[in-house]
């Protein structure tokens, strides 16, 4: 979704990190060094190459920010975009540094960028692009399953990273661990079931962790859990959909979309899908049936509602509009999308935000679950899924046996069922956000300086990375 709020920055956005990072920082007990180790971006590679299109020869500017190598490999994904820039690459780069960190995913933080409109190019030529990117980050050991490893971001999908695999593997012949060079592949290539949904799926988990303490929802007036919250959801990429459907699954209305040519809202609640469905088959989310339609599109963030999630672009709720957000909950499922100048705003008034740096982790969560497949060269629960098939159905059928009783037909084939891939990547998905929100309250609420929950989830990042310089030896 383009930012069509505002397309001037209040600050760069990585100057928008590193002040969340020094504010952070003052929780911390570490040396000044050591926090400008983790501080700075250690790699920018900015790169101009030629690619030959149907017009002619055309001259491409791109980039790939490596901001830490504390673990290796580093990890972040690629956009493609005509926003791309340095300064934004190195942002991105910084909070999945952080991001990682927090949930316990042992990489570097990385982050590219190709600055084009994906839009306008055929399949061919982006490609060729594509193929041709990877060749410059092959030349300045930008890309590797142990160095620096890439994902899909804004533009980009499995389709991009399947030809960036197999570039790779075209310039190293007989790297056994080549397919893991690139993660958010298709199934085919060596991706991972549950990775399309991923992130979406962390956010609902997330979202729906903070959410079930009483004690954080009586503040706000609400009753804990998701059932019946009212819920609008900017962004119908892939991160919004799926978002939005695990909301509605979780029994929330969600009671507006929007996207770039406009919102739709609806009190009672749209249907996801049906949405998702009608804005593939006329090419607009607007005259959705029984909705109203909302122009422009950011006024729909100004509506009223229990929790608002940003799913588009950085920079969408800033110093113009925060007086106007009207949501008791922010859940920040796009990066960024919170200027600073407007979480002071948003604080004051009381609103609750789940940071990025937390909420959207489910991605790289899952790409390290990919990356572990494909170090591993076997399927998640491939060995093991029959086997506890089979064992399952002889405890069912000796307790049946023992007490002349027949278990339902739904409660034994829960029981029965064996994890599958999918199902052991979205068990492990849900035990990383759950177990990531608590420590994170827990560092919130155990010191009573800590203002926020974003400060309290960058003290949790500082001092994971800080321990791992320190274990290296780098600093005494």
């Amino acid at each position: 979704m383009t930012n069509k709020i505002s397309d001037k920055r209040e600050h760069s956005f990585f100057g928008d990190v590193v002040s969340y990072f020094e504010r952070a920082a003052r929780y911390t007990k570490h040396p000044a060094g050591l926090l400008d180790q983790i501080k700075c971006c250690n790699s920018v590679y900015r790169m101009k190459f030629p690619v030959r299109l149907k017009e002619g020869i055309k001259v491409i500017t791109a980039y790939r920010a490596e901001h830490s190598q504390h673990k290796m490999p580093v990890k972040g994904g690629i956009r493609y975009s005509t926003a791309v820039n340095q300064d934004e690459v190195m942002a991105l780069a910084a909070l999945m540094t952080y991001k990682c960190a927090v949930v316990d995913v042992p990489f570097g933080g990385a982050k590219g960028g190709v600055c084009i409109d994906p839009r306008k190019y055929s399949e061919v030529e982006l490609e060729q692009i594509t193929r041709r990117y990877t060749s410059e980050l092959i030349r300045k050991n930008f890309i590797g399953p142990g160095i620096d490893v890439p994902a899909p971001d804004y533009g980009t999908g499995a389709r991009e990273m399947a030809w960036i695999a197999d570039t790779y593997a075209a310039f190293n012949p007989g790297q056994i661990d080549a397919i893991g060079c690139v993660t958010g592949k298709p199934i085919s290539q060596g991706g991972i079931r549950g990775r399309t949904a991923a992130t979406g799926r962390g956010v609902f988990y997330g979202v729906r962790e903070a959410v079930n303490i009483k004690d954080d929802m009586k503040k706000l007036g609400l009753e804990p859990g998701i059932q019946n919250k009212k819920v609008i959801v900017q962004g119908l990429g892939n991160v919004g959909y799926y978002t939005a459907k695990f909301f509605q699954q979780g029994g929330a209305d969600v009671i507006a979309i929007a996207e770039y040519e406009g919102a739709i809202y609806d009190k009672n609640g749209l249907d996801v899908d049906e949405v998702f469905k009608h804005r593939k088959k006329s090419g607009s989310i607007l005259n959705f049936k029984n909705a109203k339609n909302i122009t422009p599109s950011e006024k729909a963030l100004e509506m009223a509602c229990d929790i608002l999630i940003p799913a588009a672009l950085e920079n969408q709720i800033n110093s113009g509009n925060a007086k106007r957000i009207k949501a008791k909950i922010i859940g920040e499922a796009a990066n960024g999308p919170v200027t600073p100048e407007a979480e002071r705003v948003l604080l004051k008034k009381g609103v609750f935000i789940i940071p990025d740096l937390y909420l959207n982790a489910g991605g790289v969560t899952v790409s390290y679950f990919e990356w572990l497949k494909n170090l591993s060269h076997v399927r998640f629960g491939r060995m093991g899924k029959r086997y506890d098939e089979l064992v399952n159905r002889t405890l069912v059928d000796s307790i049946e046996r023992a007490s002349g009783k027949s278990l339902s037909s739904k409660n034994k084939e829960i029981i029965l069922h064996g994890a599958g891939e999918e199902d052991l990547v979205n068990s492990g998905l849900e035990e990383t956000m759950i177990n990531a929100y608590n420590e994170i309250r827990e560092t919130w609420k155990s010191n009573k300086k800590i203002p926020d929950l974003r400060t309290a989830t960058f003290v949790v990042a500082i001092n994971k990375i800080a321990n791992s310089y320190i274990a290296l030896g780098i600093f005494p």
